[in-house]
């Protein structure tokens, strides 16, 4: 019989992703031994666990160590290890930058709240369907078809995020999947897509429901989507 840390490692690689409120997922977070030995047997096999205190999943990914040896230098490589085209790229970063940089927004503010309340410790943070909102797919039509190579591209391409978990999709509305969180470092992605790429796009056209924080001044000139998402994520370096 497996112990718990194997069991738990065993189900992260079986099923993608875990609830922060499984019971595994719930020790990994509060039991620092038991944490520790789950990510000192992931690093003796090039893996780290991905465990962002803003997501509500918990996963699995390749070790930045390991990544050269693992995916080498080819073409996917220098896109994705998805296999995504670069349209597809472009959609999921737009998606991330409508959904999750003002999700985290609402986060911050619900925890600066709590920070100058007495007993706002005792206060639950944001559910997830409290801070994390939808995108319909006809502001997504409206608002970003052009630049993303047209609805029939977009169509194509949210059906695949959908299968890779990045994102859901229910009555019409995109809404955050599981690993749309946690699979892109926001400390490394946030920076360039407020500081430059994206931020035309994201002033110009985003609705006030998801308006990314902060005043961006627009660059001069940034490209095209597909290209402004490749330099968002350094994908050619």
């Amino acid at each position: 019989m497996a112990d718990d840390a194997a069991r738990f490692i065993a189900q992260l690689l079986a099923e993608r992703c875990m609830p922060r409120t499984a019971p595994l997922a719930q020790r990994a977070l509060i039991d620092i031994d038991f944490r520790a030995d789950v990510e000192r047997r992931l690093a003796e096999s090039g893996l780290r666990l991905l465990a962002n205190p803003f997501a509500d999943h918990l996963a699995v990914a390749i070790d930045q160590d390991a990544e050269q040896a693992v995916f080498g230098r080819g073409a996917t490589w220098l896109n994705n290890n998805f296999g995504l085209s670069r349209d597809g790229v472009a959609l999921l970063v737009l998606l991330w930058a409508l959904i999750v940089l003002p999700k985290r927004e609402r986060q911050w503010s619900r925890d600066a709240e709590q920070q100058s309340d007495m007993f706002g410790a005792a206060k639950p943070l944001p559910k997830p369907d409290d801070a994390s909102r939808g995108i319909a797919e006809t502001t997504l039509r409206a608002d970003y078809a052009e630049a993303c190579g047209g609805w029939t591209r977009i169509g194509m391409n949210l059906g695949i995020l959908s299968r890779l978990g990045f994102i859901e999709r229910r009555n019409k509305i995109i809404h955050e999947g599981p690993l749309l969180d946690l699979a892109l470092d926001y400390e490394t992605l946030a920076p360039r897509i407020l500081d430059g790429a994206l931020a035309d796009l994201l002033a110009g056209k985003a609705p006030a429901a998801v308006t990314p924080p902060n005043n961006i001044d627009p660059p001069a000139d940034t490209g095209t989507l597909a290209q402004q998402a490749a330099d968002a994520l350094n994908l050619d370096n």
